[in-house]
């Protein structure tokens, strides 16, 4: 098996980065999205346009990963699935997922969540805005994700 990474793209800010990352390591790139994304042309990257239905992209992205892909998703549950088949998982702010951590972040979701449907109607809030230090660390976990991928598989 080769690495490749699946890419859970339809609200990802590190697309860009990605293609840099894959093409310099010469890895394949699987996009998927509930719609037409534009991406470069290159033997390297595809695309994977699911239904629109819910978690479309997620479910394929689930069934598809495995010891040899790299998953980029902010998805906690996504994450999830994604680790129970073996893969490595980064979030686009260069967070990794890791069997260790994958607990404490869905526990944390399910506060949050709970959290906002509490608050009846009054915005908590999202994630914090995107720097240039995610992005950093965004293409630093990526680059070591594809290394220890490659090297796993010898």
């Amino acid at each position: 098996m080769t690495v490749r990474i699946l890419v859970d793209a339809d609200a990802c800010p590190v697309k860009d980065e990605i293609y840099t990352v894959a093409l310099r390591h010469q890895v394949a790139v699987v996009v998927v999205a509930n719609s037409y994304l534009r991406i470069p042309e290159h033997k390297l990257i595809s695309r994977k346009i699911v239904s629109d239905g819910f978690d479309a992209a997620d479910d394929w992205i689930a069934e598809a990963a495995g010891p040899d892909a790299i998953v980029v998703t902010a998805d906690i549950p996504l994450a999830d699935r994604s680790l129970k088949a073996g893969a490595r998982v980064i979030s686009p702010s260069g967070k990794p997922f890791t069997d260790d951590s994958i607990g404490t972040a869905m526990a944390t979701r399910s506060i949050m969540a709970d959290r906002r449907v509490g608050v009846a109607g009054i915005g908590a809030g999202g994630p914090p805005p995107f720097s240039k230090a995610d992005r950093s660390r965004f293409l630093s976990a990526l680059d070591a994700a594809i290394v220890a991928a490659k090297r796993a598989q010898g």
